[in-house]
Formats: C-alpha cells, structure tokens, sequence
C-alpha cells in the first residue's frame, strides 16, 4: 500500500507567535471571544490550524458549561431537597 505524499496535501501557513497571543487574547474576551470562536471555527478564510484550535475551544467550552450545568443542578435539588424535609 502506498504512502501518500506530502506534496499532495496542503499546509496552511505557520500562525506566529504574535497571532497566538492575539488570538488567545481575543478568545478571553466574554462575548466578543465566543463570537471570534464560531468566526474562526467555520469562516472559510481562517487558517486550518486556528479553525481546528477554535472548534477544540468551542467543544471543550460545551462540556465545561454541561458539566456546571449538572452540578448547578445538584447543589440546587440538595439545597431545595434540605428544605422540603424540615
């Protein structure tokens, strides 16, 4: 089985470090960076590494808002639960 070349796939250029930082920084702003992230997750001019990183961003953001969802949730039927037996 053959091997495919490296010549047939196509490299997005390198993001520097300066775009990383600015990146990073636009991401932590409140509403602006989540708007950034669906902007670069799936805008079609966004380089493929800063898509992928932006996608990763919005699933990891997901689990962690469904996982303090479920614990929200908890502490609350603990807290309301307390109080329906005294």
């Amino acid at each position: 089985m053959e091997m495919p070349s490296m010549q047939n796939q196509q490299q997005s250029p390198t993001i520097t470090i300066g775009e990383w930082m600015l990146t990073l920084f636009i991401a932590a702003i409140p509403i602006v960076g989540l708007v950034m992230l669906f902007v670069w997750g799936f805008g079609s001019e966004t380089n493929t590494t800063k898509a992928n990183f932006a996608k990763a961003s919005l699933i990891f953001a997901a689990i962690v808002i469904i996982l303090w969802v479920l614990v929200f949730g908890a502490i609350v039927t603990a807290i309301l639960s307390g109080f329906s037996h005294s």
